[in-house]
């Protein structure tokens, strides 16, 4: 995965294609299905990408949700038909592909069964880069023979200074990290920053390092030049068809910018071409869900909210008549941000901080009414806040309770072998139960649905067997 490298060395920077799974996330509300991915996987194939991403984030609660597709058979035929690209997933820590910590045995066998059905590279994040929260998910994949890249989410506050990326980098390189990845969700990260960081870790670990980021100011691909400048190894990006808005920076802009450098990636833009063209018609397919705006949005650099939220906020303003209050409730997310010690806004930690955000402007009372979930992070069940948090806030939200300082997971149950009871015969492999232990509703209406359709072709074979052979044989 590259090597430790000074500025001035001639080196190869790898590109990481996120089209089968963030750029879709991103554009398309990941709403595009495998029956789409099938046909092109071979060119991708070819390319000679560092890796795919493929996994993870919001693909599996979609599958499930809204696909009718069961994610670990995506996995299975991804990994079946890419034979030469390692696939990449991305892993929420404790909470996996959730939207709250697991127990440790969900995580231990949600990751071995990953690996085992053909994830090659596993990137690691928690919402409030609480390592913590990450122990368990990175001895595990270790174990299970993955590539561990440890991510580090960026965002700016008053205690988001270099010394705190520098210092949550020297932790998890002693967890035992193959890799980090800083990881940029709002595409607020600068390029002098992106140097810095970058910089300031290749000196101090001497690790591989990988930037994500998204479009959504514009700035993406001048921070990478500045990061690649500055020892980074690999980025992400994705084909140019599904790239820019709030997904990454375009493979072939990225390829032509590096060619003929000393950090020329040696990818065939003919064949990018070709892929792109692809794309462009898939795209065509999904597009009630295409949100993606042709202009840069400047608003993320006064909020730093990355675009999915914003689009959140639309919606959700929407069904209750209160479009106008836009501009208050984006006003009123830092403020809820610096009260919950600054966490980074990415999954979960953006929904908490956006929800309360949206019930703060439309109640007219800040905190009149409070979600679980933030009542859980004061609570400390999240993570250990960056900052400190607004603790007349927290006196407000869970009165006189004390935080708890522990790391969160050691406070649940084991829950796996409780799945495996309250599933009964639903179930026909393992992954049904950690698909189950993760989203009990969702996992049990898509089994009970597949029960359903397989016996009806059983069903059908038989009344089929029995025109068939009318004397009463039925051949088994």
């Amino acid at each position: 995965m590259g090597s430790m490298t000074g500025t001035n060395v001639k080196r190869k920077v790898g590109i990481t294609d996120t089209t089968l799974r963030d750029a879709h996330q991103s554009l398309l509300a990941t709403r595009m299905k495998i029956e789409d991915m099938v046909p092109i996987i071979e060119k991708m194939d070819k390319v000679g990408f560092h890796s795919v991403e493929v996994w993870g984030g919001a693909t599996f609660d979609t599958c499930l949700r809204f696909l009718n597709e069961d994610p670990w058979e995506r996995l299975v035929t991804l990994k079946k038909l890419f034979k030469n690209t390692p696939l990449q997933m991305l892993l929420r820590g404790q909470n996996l592909v959730g939207y709250k910590h697991y127990p440790d045995d969900v995580v231990e066998a949600f990751v071995k069964a990953a690996v085992k059905n053909g994830i090659s590279i596993m990137r690691i994040f928690d919402a409030l880069n609480d390592t913590r929260n990450m122990a368990k998910a990175i001895e595990v994949s270790k174990e299970a023979g993955a590539h561990v890249q440890a991510t580090v989410c960026y965002t700016i506050s008053p205690v988001h200074d270099l010394d705190h990326y520098a210092s949550v980098a020297r932790e998890l390189q002693k967890m035992g990290a193959d890799s980090l990845c800083l990881k940029d969700m709002a595409g607020i990260l600068a390029p002098k920053e992106a140097y810095d960081i970058v910089r300031r870790w290749k000196d101090e670990t001497g690790l591989p390092i990988q930037i994500h980021s998204h479009y959504t100011s514009g700035m993406a691909s001048m921070m990478y030049l500045k990061a690649i400048e500055a020892g980074a190894d690999v980025v992400d990006c994705a084909i140019s068809t599904m790239s820019m808005s709030t997904s990454q920076p375009p493979d072939e802009t990225i390829v032509a910018a590096l060619r003929g450098t000393d950090y020329d990636t040696g990818l065939d833009l003919e064949l990018l071409s070709e892929i792109a063209a692809y794309f462009k018609e898939v795209r065509k397919k999904y597009a009630q869900w295409d949100n993606a705006s042709p202009v840069p949005d400047a608003n993320v650099l006064r909020y730093q909210i990355p675009g999915g939220m914003i689009s959140n906020f639309i919606s959700q303003l929407r069904e209750q008549g209160q479009l106008d209050k836009l501009p208050q409730v984006l006003e009123e997310v830092p403020r809820v941000k610096a009260d919950l010690g600054h966490p980074p806004l990415v999954t979960p930690s953006s929904q908490i901080v956006g929800t309360q955000a949206v019930l703060n402007v439309l109640t007219g009372e800040r905190y009149k009414m409070v979600t679980n979930e933030v009542k859980d992070y004061f609570r400390g069940l999240y993570g250990k806040p960056p900052g400190q948090v607004n603790l007349e806030v927290q006196k407000k939200v869970i009165g006189d309770e004390e935080p708890i300082k522990g790391r969160p997971a050691d406070y649940i149950e084991p829950g796996l072998a409780k799945a495996k009871q309250e599933l009964g015969h639903l179930y026909t492999k393992e992954e049904d139960v950690i698909s189950y232990a993760i989203f009990p509703q969702q996992t049990k209406k898509f089994l009970e649905e597949r029960l359903a359709a397989r016996t009806r072709v059983d069903y059908e074979l038989l009344e089929q067997s029995k025109k068939d052979h009318p004397a009463g044989y039925v051949p088994v």
